[in-house]
């Protein structure tokens, strides 16, 4: 019989208590509970809450990578490249438990290292982004512009037409959002071809 990973029983029971109860209500003993360990165990892994909260959101960031990294082809444009990976990595951020729970955390309580873990994820959807940016631009499929403020105003966008329109109407469809994507990015960053002015 295999050894237990003592560990990764931590990581997952820590995972499922910062999504149920959020990071201010989570507790080294109520870890300890669902792990089904002494609380000391956790210690000899991790030093304190803080630590253990940034290493489950590092393997989430670590899946978002590998999502992001799955949906780009290179025989599609970069805004189609750009689309698929928005929406897969929103997808993963809405349904996975702990940044619901996060979302909710921070709305209600504004717990700051709820704030702050939200954050890092946003910042590493934001990295993805640029580089997909940075690659249309030195093949000259885009204009040569900031790809940092260029991946934050796509993601805000793209945020903004899946959830934050919701609170006003019926939510867009798939096709809708991709639409108005494409009308307000595309005509302005696409690269000129050469002798049009």
């Amino acid at each position: 019989m295999p050894a237990v990973d003592r560990r990764k029983q931590v990581l997952e029971a820590a995972s499922k208590s910062f999504a149920l109860f959020g990071y201010k209500a989570t507790t080294m003993e109520q870890v300890a509970k669902i792990a089904n360990v002494g609380k000391g165990t956790i210690y000899t892994f991790f030093t304190n809450k803080e630590e253990l909260f940034d290493e489950i959101l590092q393997s989430s960031i670590v899946e978002m990578r590998r999502i992001s990294e799955r949906e780009i082809r290179e025989d599609r444009d970069f805004f189609d490249n750009l689309y698929r990976v928005l929406d897969a990595l929103l997808e993963y951020r809405s349904e996975h438990e702990l940044f619901i729970k996060l979302s909710q955390e921070l709305r209600d309580i504004g717990t700051p290292m709820a704030h702050e873990g939200l954050a890092k994820v946003e910042n590493s959807i934001i990295g993805y982004l640029q580089g997909i940016v940075e690659h249309a631009i030195s093949i000259g499929e885009i204009k040569p512009l900031d790809a940092q403020v260029v991946s934050f105003v796509m993601l805000k966008l793209y945020v903004a037409l899946t959830t934050d329109f919701n609170q006003l109407r019926e939510p867009l469809d798939k096709e809708q959002i991709k639409e108005y994507m494409m009308l307000f990015l595309a005509e302005g960053l696409k690269a000129e071809s050469p002798g049009a002015r």
